[in-house]
């Protein structure tokens, strides 16, 4: 692999890992309840099934890259659809604008470094 391929092939998948532990960073605030034992782990486990979703993604598109720009562009759409239905329930807030940004935005990019990838791997 040229310098170009690998720079092509790790990007992605490091990004993935980081977004995903900034994901799992937000189930931290259930232990600030007082749910109990198994109230926490199931907590725990709501919390975190976006990024166990994202991981299996992760897993599998190591090796199948369109699954990884597929996956995460439409985690990207789907937070921001998250988004827009929360506003159209409470209201809409200045701050849903920077939570797109960070969240979905991360999602897109990833999602389109994957489908380049993947784009390099079916030009050769």
């Amino acid at each position: 692999m040229e310098k170009v391929n690998k720079f092509i092939f790790w990007t992605p998948r490091i990004l993935a890992i980081l977004f995903i532990l900034f994901l799992a960073m937000f189930s931290l605030d259930v232990f600030e309840e007082s749910y109990g034992f198994w109230g926490t782990i199931l907590g725990l486990f709501m919390h975190n099934l976006p990024a166990l979703i994202l991981l299996i993604v992760v897993i599998i598109s190591w090796k199948h890259e369109i699954v990884g720009g597929i996956a995460f562009s439409l985690a990207g759409i789907l937070y921001i659809a998250m988004l827009l239905i929360t506003s159209l329930k409470i209201g809409f807030e200045w701050y849903y604008l920077l939570w797109a940004v960070q969240i979905s935005g991360i999602a897109f990019v990833i999602g389109v470094l994957f489908l380049i990838g993947w784009k390099k791997i079916i030009a050769r």
